[in-house]
């Protein structure tokens, strides 16, 4: 769990200054000059590249503590919703289509029957569904350490394929619990504080869901001060791949925008598996979920959109990408004051 070099403290301040300069009144850029610096520093380059090699990764899986009333829809759904995916009638997917985004799908966990889909799409399964949180581990060890495994070797897959820009997906009926037991865990906060209402259950579940995510907290106890034994207790196979693929991509300076409570979950745990991960990150959107605001607080990220969304899947990063590529279009191609000045 060696430390992780932030994107070039020089780059930013060259960058920093070439945005001062461009031909626009200080500070009129507002955010968008600040995400045009931090992609330019990320790419080690204060004049950036066009984002046009942008990968996306959804981590499927199902989780055991969703036959225990935390969510408002059948665990089957997940299965269904991964089959929609592989068509390509998401909602990623005709986001990823409209932006030109490389999508991937990869099922971890899902308990459903997959048959007849693209054998890729399967070829990196752990097991079927994880445990049920607030009454049992949700992974093995041997299954914690495969998971992350997964998410190394994807991430290194998508860099390797030209990746400029990474995204972390998800879909999973029950996946916002663990996200939120993740959550609290890692920020040392009670269950009341960061569960949300996920799918939409009304105030009787989510009393129901909060008290479940705090059994969980409970049975973890102090496992939860080591980052690999909290997904295993916490987590889920498709949760402890995404945390994994985040920070292997911020080891091999590789930026990512972050999506929902799921992608931002696996951020705080990348962070803590590779500390200094999130000087990597961009968070894509504020979900509805209290959790996700509390974590991107810790991690220091300033969400570009704010939507009302709580759908997942990546879609809230990919709806923010086009600001992240218009950012680093304004750096790179807007004249300086000192050029229009002659």
């Amino acid at each position: 769990m060696s430390p992780v070099q932030p994107p070039s403290a020089q780059v930013r301040d060259e960058a920093t200054r070439r945005l001062a300069a461009l031909a626009t009144p200080a500070g009129a850029l507002g955010r968008l000059g600040d995400l045009a610096v931090w992609v330019a520093a990320t790419q080690g380059s204060a004049v950036p590249a066009p984002l046009e090699r942008v990968r996306a990764v959804v981590f499927a899986g199902d989780h055991g503590v969703a036959a225990h009333g935390v969510s408002a829809y059948p665990a089957e759904v997940t299965a269904a919703m991964v089959r929609t995916m592989a068509s390509g009638r998401a909602v990623v997917s005709a986001l990823a289509a409209q932006h030109g985004v490389a999508l991937r799908l990869l099922d971890l966990g899902v308990a459903g029957d997959l048959t007849g889909l693209d054998p890729r799409i399967g070829a990196r399964k752990v097991r079927r569904s994880s445990g049920a949180i607030h009454l049992e581990d949700a992974l093995s060890p041997e299954e914690t350490r495969a998971s992350i495994g997964v998410g190394e070797a994807v991430a290194a897959e998508e860099i390797a394929a030209g990746a400029q820009l990474l995204v972390g997906g998800d879909m999973g009926i029950g996946n916002t619990t663990p996200a939120a037991a993740l959550i609290a865990a890692s920020l040392g906060l009670p269950a009341s504080e960061v569960t949300g209402r996920g799918t939409g259950v009304d105030e009787a579940g989510l009393a129901h869901k909060t008290a479940v995510v705090q059994q969980a907290l409970d049975r973890a106890g102090d496992r939860v001060a080591d980052p690999i034994e909290t997904l295993a207790a916490l987590g889920s196979a498709d949760l402890a791949a995404q945390a994994a693929y985040l920070a292997a991509a911020a080891r091999a300076g590789v930026p990512v925008l972050l999506d929902g409570v799921i992608s931002v979950a696996a951020a705080v745990l990348a962070d803590r598996l590779a500390p200094g991960a999130a000087a990597w990150f961009a968070a894509g959107h504020r979900s509805t979920e209290p959790a996700q605001a509390l974590a991107l607080d810790k991690l220091g990220l300033d969400p570009v959109l704010d939507l009302d969304m709580r759908l997942g899947e990546g879609s809230g990063a990919l709806l923010a990408l086009p600001v992240l590529r218009s950012a680093a279009l304004v750096l790179r191609d807007v004249a300086l004051l000192s050029e229009v000045l002659g």
